[in-house]
């Protein structure tokens, strides 16, 4: 783009205006596009790679297509930047993953142009499928695309759309947009015009007509046929494992360049029958050096310098959990050779990668399958290994039925390390660790562990590596610890024994998981009020502590759990216990802390923490509320929260 070039992107709020322009400014459109994504994201973080991957397809899209009338599905969500930028967000763009800003991914409630939510992958094509056949049902003609990656379609549920799709025969399009897998021939000028060919009109109706001719010879010629022209069109496009699904195959195109972009997609457009997949292959950090130069192409970013890319470094001293988890179990697996790790295409957000620097061939990166990781590690278990299965807690839901039947029936002992427990911050609800208290407490003959602090992971791996006739989890969230000193290997803890950390006579606090900090606080708060208070650390949702537990309630008026989960989790353990055993006949005030019965959108996890009442002042204020103290509960949140 040249300085005497009149800035094109200001003039465009939603698609219609892209649409409007010649074809020739459409590269100018994408070289200010790319612009815009790499200043937005220098100010706000979040995911950058994939966004400057997609930048031209996006432009191509949005000009081919009449948006939002066509519905367009993107998986996952961290590629969507440049398309809300097109979409009347530009102004909105440095709140991005702020609170009360933008999402990072795609939302509906955000945006028309968003008609389906995302966060996590491989849902475009099931979800594009159903827009598909709700249009044909209410008698519509609107196209629908789902753009999904690569490392998405590493996971069934994309193959599983895709059969479905294949057999209902639905107009479909699927932008297979393919950054890593190098699945196809190196695309140039022939792929191109290959590509062209056989999106064509002509070319499918010379295809079906060949079809109809060749419906009237013999059937071992007819399917010689057939088989002969897929044959010789697989050898020059790719795509027979598509063609297989029911898709009509078109690729690889060279999704950077838009004079073969949008041909192509113009002709799939004006197709009228049947899915189609569209191989468009791209490079993610495409047109920023740093990002290109990268080894994971700026996946995901602190705010950085636009001209060095150097991002901002945290000031803090004390490590990520993700880190001491992966420097602990590295500790333990220098002792026992039995011990591997297991992740599904998040090595680096778990901790992983430090192990398999170490172990490479103890380590298994399965992609985006974490129903295949759970099942794989079952098997390992029953094998006399001892797998370490590193999941996102929110990611280890889409694989709950493996862990009930493949993991939890069979008592095999797989070891779940659940990292972005509670609350996440930038990401907002679709990462927040809420659930896996509840959902795994259900099971039985399950350990379940939460760290208070980075010491007690390391003691957790090492408890973990030992419990070998039943499965165990360990949550621990995203973020830093308390910059504790730690020991060079953890400890073993007693399973199902909890700890006091501060003797009080009135209020006992019960904390699990990384609240504690926030417990010892509000012990401090309430010694202003005169109220002495307990503090402890559960350690164990299952088995419970119950010899701490009957003391808690046995030597204080009120006891309150604290815990980053939602309700039925580590609270209804305790709470269960209680009502067997008659604590709530003897008059006891029990207040369960839990997350709200709401998602709570991005923000700080200070300030998310803070919304849901589970910081030091919501505490204080529900130890004081408990004692009918209402006016001071209220002016104690006021005062502290201020």
């Amino acid at each position: 783009m040249t300085a005497s070039k009149t800035p094109l992107l200001d003039g465009i709020r939603e698609p219609a205006a892209l649409r409007a322009l010649p074809k020739s400014q459409l590269r100018q459109l994408a070289d200010e596009l790319r612009a815009e994504l790499v200043d937005v994201v220098s100010v706000t973080g979040g995911h950058l790679g994939a966004g400057l991957g997609v930048v031209e397809l996006t432009v191509a899209l949005h000009y081919v297509f009449n948006t939002p009338d066509d519905r367009l599905v993107w998986d996952v969500g961290h590629q969507a930047y440049p398309h809300k930028i097109l979409t009347d967000r530009r102004e909105r763009m440095r709140t991005l993953r702020q609170g009360g800003g933008l999402s990072g991914f795609t939302k509906r409630a955000e945006s028309v142009y968003d008609p389906f939510g995302a966060a996590h992958s491989s849902t475009s094509i099931s979800a594009a499928l159903g827009f598909a056949v709700a249009r044909d049902m209410k008698g519509g003609d609107n196209n629908v695309i789902a753009v999904i990656g690569d490392g998405a379609m590493s996971a069934g549920m994309a193959y599983e759309a895709m059969n479905n799709a294949g057999a209902l025969n639905e107009r479909l399009i699927v932008i297979l947009n393919d950054n890593d897998m190098s699945i196809a021939p190196p695309v140039g000028a022939m792929s191109a015009y290959l590509a062209r060919l056989v999106s064509s009109r002509s070319y499918r109706g010379f295809r079906k007509l060949g079809k109809k001719i060749a419906h009237w010879l013999p059937r071992p010629m007819e399917k010689g046929v057939e088989r002969a022209e897929e044959f010789a069109r697989g050898m020059v496009t790719g795509g027979t494992l598509f063609e297989e699904l029911g898709f009509y195959y078109v690729g690889p195109i060279d999704g950077h360049n838009l004079d073969h972009l949008i041909p192509v997609l113009e002709n799939v457009r004006d197709t009228k029958n049947g899915p189609i997949l569209v191989h468009v292959v791209t490079k993610k950090g495409k047109g920023y050096p740093p990002a290109e130069a990268s080894a994971d192409k700026y996946h995901g970013v602190t705010k950085f310098n636009v001209l060095t890319g150097e991002q901002k470094k945290s000031n803090s001293k004390a490590p990520a959990y993700q880190k001491v988890f992966g420097e602990a179990l590295i500790a333990e697996a220098k002792k026992d050779d039995r011990i591997v790790a297991i992740t599904a295409a998040m090595p680096s957000g778990t901790g992983v990668d430090l192990f398999a620097k170490e172990f490479p061939r103890r380590t298994f990166d399965v992609g985006i399958a974490e129903q295949h990781a759970v099942t794989f590690a079952a098997g390992l278990a029953a094998d006399g290994m001892k797998p370490f299965c590193a999941i996102y807690s929110t990611f280890l839901q889409r694989a709950y039925d493996q862990v009930v039947h493949d993991v939890a029936i069979q008592s095999l002992p797989v070891r779940f390390a659940m990292d972005r427990a509670g609350l996440v911050g930038a990401d907002g609800p679709t990462h927040a660790g809420s659930f896996d208290i509840a959902y795994l407490g259900a099971l039985p003959n399950f350990v379940l562990m939460a760290a208070g602090d980075e010491v007690d992971l390391m003691n957790m791996v090492a408890t973990a590596v030992q419990i070998d006739d039943r499965p165990s989890a360990i949550r621990y969230p995203r973020g830093e610890g308390m910059g504790l000193e730690r020991p060079l290997i953890g400890t073993p803890l007693e399973i199902g024994k909890g700890r006091v950390l501060r003797e009080g006579t009135s209020i006992a606090i019960l904390s699990y998981g990384t609240r504690l900090s926030e417990a010892m606080a509000a012990a401090d708060k309430l010694a202003g009020y005169g109220l002495s208070a307990t503090v402890a650390d559960a350690r164990f949702a299952k088995p419970l502590d119950r010899d701490l537990v009957n003391r808690l309630a046995r030597n204080h008026e009120v006891l309150i759990t604290v815990e980053e989960g939602a309700v039925g989790g580590f609270a209804a353990q305790v709470m269960q216990h209680l009502a067997m055993h008659g604590a709530f006949d003897k008059g006891l005030k029990i207040r369960p802390m839990i997350l709200p019965d709401r998602f709570i959108d991005q923000d700080t996890p200070e300030k998310m923490y803070e919304s849901a009442g589970l910081d030091a002042a919501g505490i204080v204020a529900t130890a004081l509320g408990a004692l009918g103290r209402e006016q001071e509960a209220a002016a104690a949140r006021m005062a502290i929260s201020g």
